[in-house]
């Protein structure tokens, strides 16, 4: 036997936490939406600038630069002429060359020359010259309608109501609410009234009494004629 003092001391067990496995989430985080992106718009063409076509010009026609240069020479000094610009196609062997131009007062507007030639022809047309703006000219505003040129503050403001006419103030005599009387037309009494009839009459009489006597005195005269 193996005294109790050699025995080892017994060892109190040790609980081991069960390790949990890690675990991943897969479902997607949750994204707040991104706001729609605003539609572009595309820039309004300056009026009078000519918006020229996209396409490949035709060889044989873009490679005459001298020959639309001398043609706009034609119409204005050779100095106010500068660098050749570009080479823009209008349709099927029709080509416009751009040139800068030079010319006082025009800076930033382009001279053009339309060139031209037939189905198999090398022979060069020149069709159209002259001047033109681009985006870098000074042009006048675009017209705006009459209808539309009227701002807020270009309003008239209504004229105010024409102010009611003050009714006059009542007489002294005169009571409150009671119209006013005209001149000539107060109220007549029983003998006024008999009194301008009796002086009608008396006008009427004298008038024809008056009448009479010149009858009269025409009769005589007449008497005399007869006889």
């Amino acid at each position: 036997m193996i005294p109790e003092a050699d025995l080892p001391e017994p060892q109190e067990p040790v609980a081991r936490e069960a390790e949990a496995p890690a675990t991943t989430s897969t479902a997607p985080a949750a994204t707040s939406p991104s706001p729609a992106p605003a539609p572009v718009r595309a820039a309004k063409p300056r009026a009078g600038v000519p918006v020229w076509r996209t396409g490949k010009p035709d060889a044989f026609l873009a490679a005459a630069v001298d020959t639309a240069r001398s043609a706009i020479e034609g119409i204005t000094a050779a100095s106010d002429i500068g660098a050749h610009l570009a080479a823009k196609s209008e349709g099927d062997r029709l080509v416009t060359h751009l040139f800068e131009s030079r010319l006082p007062g025009y800076g930033g507007w382009q001279w053009f020359a339309v060139l031209t030639r037939n189905s198999r022809s090398k022979v060069v047309t020149v069709n159209e010259l002259g001047l033109l703006p681009s985006e870098d000219s000074i042009l006048a505003p675009e017209w705006v309608p009459w209808a539309e040129r009227v701002r807020p503050e270009d309003e008239q403001e209504p004229e105010p109501e024409q102010e009611q006419e003050q009714e006059p103030e009542p007489e002294q005599d005169q009571e409150p609410g009671q119209e006013p009387e005209r001149a000539g037309t107060g109220p007549v009494s029983v003998d006024s009234a008999a009194a301008a009839e009796a002086d009608a009459e008396a006008v009427g009489a004298g008038e024809a009494d008056a009448a009479t006597a010149a009858w009269e005195d025409q009769e005589p005269e007449q008497d005399q004629e007869l006889s």
